[in-house]
């Protein structure tokens, strides 16, 4: 009797080596304490979540079992796991368990272990939110911790539909979570901002070796100043504070910029705000110059177009006195940005009393005044208006001693490690579409096991990209020219095709891995032994 099976391997037994590896499933298990009729563990169901989201296949946790139907699960868990023992009940009983431990907590012990084995520098937290649209119904929860699923600002432009807000903090190296905390749909930034700096005092003050927060504007308010006092933090001043307008202006003024690099420059002042004393970095860049140049243009076309419109009104108009009609058009002129007066012309209209044409006795009733006005582009205003909004400023209370200028810069712009992992959650392919549950508990539980997805994924990144530097390797990237900074989605397209081929010949079983070739196999080896002895290749 012979028998054959293939099942997809794909890159699914690396994710799940990494996650074996990372004691995902032991550390859950420990908190959420499995029953012992239990087919699987809460740590197996939670990893049966994160292979899913990792899979990029959009497939909702109700269709868990039908992801798993065609997958070595004995290879990837342990014999005796089956498709069917991911089904949406095991799944949402696990989120209530999550969610009854507490979803930020268990997180939060999650990723500190992970970060303490995998050796993630933490001196630079990168704190950020983002919303996440929910559509239908959902039936309010008895617990009262639970959040709130309501209207907000909707970070998606969808204010048409409910959402819930995540907030996240994350290393610069590598772009590892290790906080994430879901909020009520309605919460603002600026709350949830003033609550995280209030609760990173006792961390940081506890914490052996320096560490400072770096967020986007929303963190930098007069409310707020208080906790930052206490704080080591980097942050974008709001563009709103007038301060920030002159400090600019007096920049570009002064014109001392120093060289960051070949397209970047920056200026420091030194100055008391909000009772702080900071310092504030004027930064500019080749690449926002271009994007405030185009804007700059686009915005003098505009106001052109409208400036046309104003000028056939006025000029249709007949004043009584020239100073009326030059008052008009200074009130016009009063609104325009980037455009000047080129010329100004006033036409007499004489006025006579009676009917007919006027004879050179005809008395003269009353004199109007039409004005005849060329307009022309203001090129030294939008020169100026276009340096301006090249620039943006940096605040820190952190002395230059610890940090320099550069290392500033360098951190904020790290910032887009947050909102990387936020693209990523909200991948249409990704976990968003899974939102489908209708309680509020089981949202923050499923917000947080996305998380924790992105904390596998962004860890496997890093291991890869330090072996590739390691060992002064390279992959191909899409066009096929060799990268040492590849991204891990464009490694789980390369691993694509790698099936496990079971066969059964005279009662006897043969597992064989098929589809392997050169580039996926130094890719591979790249994890160590445990990965290529799952995928049966030699470690090299």
């Amino acid at each position: 009797m012979e028998s054959l099976r293939v099942e997809r391997l794909d890159h699914f037994g690396l994710i799940v080596s990494v996650i074996k590896n990372l004691r995902l499933i032991e550390m859950i298990d420990a908190r959420l304490v499995p029953d012992a009729q239990e087919e699987i563990t809460p740590g197996e169901a939670m990893a049966g979540m994160i292979l899913n989201g990792l899979g990029f296949t959009n497939r909702p946790l109700s269709l868990t079992p039908q992801f798993f139907a065609n997958k070595p699960l004995d290879l990837l868990f342990r014999e005796g796991v089956h498709a069917e023992m991911f089904n949406r009940f095991k799944l949402g009983r696990t989120l209530d368990e999550a969610y009854d431990y507490g979803c930020d907590l268990l997180f939060s012990e999650l990723a500190l272990g992970v970060c303490a084995q995998e050796g993630i520098d933490r001196r630079f937290n990168h704190l950020d939110t983002t919303s996440f649209s929910l559509s239908g119904a959902y039936v309010p929860d008895s617990a009262e911790q639970a959040i709130t699923i309501t209207h907000g600002y909707s970070k998606d432009h969808r204010p048409d539909l409910k959402q819930a807000v995540l907030e996240l903090m994350v290393s610069q190296d590598g772009g590892v979570p290790f906080v994430s905390k879901s909020w009520d749909g309605n919460a603002s930034d600026t709350k949830i901002f003033q609550e995280r700096a209030e609760a990173l005092i006792a961390t940081f003050k506890h914490s052996p070796t320096p560490r400072y927060v770096v967020a986007d504007a929303k963190l930098y308010n007069e409310d707020n100043a208080t906790h930052l006092n206490n704080l080591g933090f980097i942050t974008r001043i709001p563009g709103t504070l007038k301060l920030v307008s002159h400090v600019i202006s007096q920049a570009l003024r002064w014109d001392a910029w120093q060289a960051l690099d070949t397209t970047t420059r920056y200026q420091r002042l030194a100055l008391g705000h909000y009772g702080m004393a900071q310092r504030w970095l004027v930064v500019s860049s080749q690449a926002a110059y271009e994007r405030a140049e185009s804007a700059v243009t686009k915005a003098c076309h505009r106001e052109s177009e409208a400036i046309a419109k104003q000028l056939f009104h006025l000029q249709a108009k007949r004043f009584e006195t020239p100073a009326a009609a030059q008052a008009a058009l200074a009130a016009l002129e009063q609104s325009w940005r980037y455009h000047q007066v080129e010329t100004a012309n006033l036409i007499e209209h004489q006025r006579y009393a009676g009917k007919g044409r006027p004879t050179a006795t005809t008395p003269m009733k009353a004199t109007a005044w039409q004005m005849q006005v060329q307009v022309r582009p203001d090129n030294e205003q939008m020169r100026h208006r276009t340096q301006h909004n090249a620039c943006f400023v940096l605040g820190t209370n952190i002395a230059a001693s610890q940090l320099r200028d550069p290392e500033i810069i360098a951190a904020y712009k790290a910032q887009a490690q947050a909102e990387g992992g936020f693209r990523f959650l909200k991948d249409p392919l990704f976990f968003v579409s899974s939102l489908f549950v209708k309680k509020p508990s089981r949202i923050q539980g499923l917000l947080m096991v996305m998380t924790l997805a992105l904390l596998v994924y962004s860890v496997t990144q890093r291991r890869l990209r330090q072996q590739l530097a390691r060992q002064g390797k390279t992959v191909p990237n899409q066009i096929n020219q060799p990268t040492a900074w590849p991204t891990l989605r464009w490694v789980f397209q390369l691993l694509e095709g790698i099936h496990r081929v079971r066969v059964t010949v005279q009662g006897q079983l043969h597992d064989l891995i098929e589809g392997l070739h050169e580039v996926q196999i130094n890719i591979l080896r790249l994890f160590g032994e445990e990965v290529c002895r799952l995928y049966q290749i030699s470690p090299g």
